[in-house]
Formats: C-alpha cells, sequence, structure tokens
C-alpha cells in the first residue's frame, strides 16, 4: 500500500472547516437514550454520530450491547437528524448486519485489530464496499499490525480508509487508561500522511477532565478528527461512564479547541525557526556523542562484572539511578514519564552492551 493523495478524498467530500467529529454514546442503550443525544448534537459540529451495538467486554457477565436492534435505532436516528451513524464491527456477522442497516462508517476495535485472522475476515466480507471504515489501533503497540488490518482492508479494494489512535495498553501505573505513545502515530503519519488519524481521547484517557487536554495535543500534531464518548447522562452509563461527556461537555470542549496551521510561509517565521532548528541539530549530535561515551563506560563496567564473575543487573543501583533522574528531570521541566522511558531504553542498551561483554 502506498501513500496516495487520493486516500483524503472521502474526509474532504465532508467538506468542513474544522477537524472531523464522531460523537455519541459508548453504548446504544435503549431506542430514546440513542434519540436524545443525536437530537442534542444535530446542530453541533458533529457530523457523524457513533454508538457500540456490539461491546467486546474484558471479562464474562458485563453489558455486551444490545446488538441488531440498536441498528435500527441507529436508523431513525439519522432520518430524524441527518447525522450520518457509525458503529464498531469484529466479525462477519457485524459486518452483514451494519450494511444491512446502511450504517455510513464502521471501525475495526483495538482487540479486533490484534487478529489478523479476524481482520481479514471483516475484509472479506466488505469487500468492494464504498462506506467508510477506520482501524483502531492495536492494544499492543505494534505498528505494523496497525498497518496490517489496513492493508488488508486496501486489499479488499476498500479506498475509503482511515485510522482511530485509541491508545495501548500498558502493566505500567500512568494517568491514562491507554498510554498514548505519540510516537508510533507519527510514525504512522510519516509514512502514510494522507491517511486520515482520528484521535479517541475517551479510551485513552478513560477520564472525561482529561479529554480536551488529549484532544488539543493531538490537533497540535496535525490529526484530522476526533471520535469522543458522549451520554446524557455519563454517571449512570451502561459501560465506560467514566469517561463519556456530556453534549453540553463536548461542545465546550470543541468551542475551546484551537486549530493550528499546518505551516507558516512568512520569512520571519522561517528565518526564526530555521536558526532554532540548527540548534536543535547541534543538541541532538551532542546528546548522541553522550550516549556513545556512556556506552564505552557500560562496556568498562562490563568487563569488570564479568572478571568479579558480577550478575549484569545490580538493582539497588538501577532504582537509585531512576529515582535520582526522576527528581533531576523535574528540576528541568521533564515529566517523569519521559525521564522513565528515556533512563530505560539507555539501561536496556547498557544491558545490551554489557551481555556482549560477557558472552565475547
Amino acid at each position: 500500500m502506498e501513500n496516495k493523495k487520493e486516500m483524503r478524498k472521502w474526509l474532504e467530500d465532508f467538506n468542513l472547516n474544522h477537524p472531523l467529529v464522531i460523537a455519541g454514546p459508548c453504548s446504544a442503550e435503549t431506542e430514546d437514550q440513542v434519540l436524545k443525544i443525536a437530537h442534542e448534537l444535530k446542530d453541533s459540529k458533529v457530523s457523524v454520530f457513533r454508538a457500540g451495538i456490539w461491546k467486546p467486554r474484558t471479562r464474562p457477565g458485563g453489558f455486551e450491547g444490545v446488538g441488531e436492534i440498536g441498528l435500527k435505532w441507529l436508523q431513525k436516528a439519522k432520518a430524524e437528524t441527518g447525522l450520518l451513524m457509525g458503529t464498531e464491527v469484529a466479525t462477519a456477522a457485524h459486518c452483514k448486519l451494519a450494511l444491512e442497516h446502511d450504517i455510513d462508517i464502521l471501525w475495526v476495535g483495538a482487540r479486533t485489530t490484534a487478529n489478523p485472522f479476524a481482520v481479514q475476515e471483516i475484509a472479506d466480507t466488505l469487500k468492494g464496499t464504498d462506506k467508510i471504515v477506520l482501524v483502531k489501533n492495536p492494544v499492543n503497540p505494534d505498528l505494523a499490525l496497525w498497518l496490517g488490518g489496513v492493508e488488508r482492508l486496501h486489499m479488499a479494494g476498500i479506498e475509503k480508509l482511515g485510522v482511530i489512535h485509541r491508545g495501548f495498553s500498558t502493566y505500567e501505573k500512568t494517568k491514562y487508561r491507554n498510554i498514548p505513545e505519540w510516537q508510533i502515530a507519527i510514525e504512522l503519519q510519516n509514512k502514510f500522511p494522507d491517511l486520515p488519524l482520528i484521535i479517541d481521547p475517551s479510551h485513552i484517557t478513560g477520564d472525561r477532565k482529561m479529554i480536551f487536554e488529549v484532544t488539543q495535543e493531538a490537533l497540535d500534531l496535525n490529526y484530522d478528527g476526533m471520535i469522543i464518548e458522549t451520554h446524557i447522562d455519563p454517571d449512570n452509563a451502561w459501560s465506560d461512564a467514566a469517561q463519556q461527556v456530556t453534549p453540553e461537555a463536548l461542545k465546550q470542549i470543541i468551542k475551546d479547541l484551537t486549530i493550528r496551521k499546518t505551516d507558516d510561509t512568512t520569512d520571519e517565521y522561517s528565518q526564526k525557526m530555521k536558526k532554532l532548528r540548527a540548534n536543535i541539530d547541534v543538541l541532538d549530535a551532542n546528546l548522541l556523542e553522550l550516549l556513545g561515551k556512556r556506552m564505552k563506560v557500560a562496556d568498562e563496567i562490563g568487563q569488570v562484572k564479568k572478571d568479579a564473575n558480577v550478575a549484569i543487573l545490580q538493582n539497588n543501583r538501577w532504582n537509585e539511578i531512576l529515582g535520582k533522574m526522576i527528581l533531576e528531570g523535574e528540576k528541568k521541566g521533564l515529566t517523569e514519564e519521559f525521564v522513565l522511558r528515556m533512563f530505560k531504553a539507555i539501561h536496556q542498551e547498557s544491558i545490551g552492551h554489557q551481555e556482549k561483554i560477557f558472552n565475547a
């Protein structure tokens, strides 16, 4: 699959002067709930109404969606409001029912994207459809798997494609429900700059109070739209209550967002950026030089450990370094999350160097 300008055509056809907004409840619960939310959103910047019909739950026993009847509610909501309708599909049966009910936008969920067999089944079922099909990132941070899902759909002749960034699972405790791993989405943008990229701040944050912050960060990175879970009574929602906002809150979020220009062609801007980027280039070169020197010291440490028959990993020393660096990083305006990730990467590289010494 190659990047092509035509990838953006379906998005451009919306003819919007703002990012695409997809909104609606995590789950369709009742016909009345669906219609009330849709009517609350119809005169806003929302273009697509979303609602979960089938809900893949982590453990059995929870609410797993209303099923096919919910598609009829979406049909009615479309007829009454004019909004396009969207939902998640995970099986061939879901796809067939969604097509039968003329759902406008379908997306492949994170758990499904992680399973190439399931994605292929969906691609085969949707073969040649003119529906818009979006692919959420897989639960694990694997860009190849994410793009693989898009490629399977593309090979099935589906032309209206896009991706949704909903964050990635992690065993670490963070402020996010699913960590953004922004660099993965940025790498995807670099490979396919014309493939529409949509942020899902609801699933990244798991907390309605953080949705504006993450959405703004995404727009600052040139994302094309957002999908935000919206409910008339979020606290009593049947699923994912904490991450849903009211229609009023959604409208305020959209109003408060700042839409950046993709570039500035003035001479003043160009000269300032040229100077600052030159500084960055020098600093980056210095960073690599320092890291190279650090690894040479790691090699020497590895040799000393080998000669003394001492294990490579020294947990007390590692924890001491981490604690100290987190404090130092904070003084320099660096987040704990960044410092941890950076030093874990450095530590892993150091271990690799020492293992080579041990195995020489």
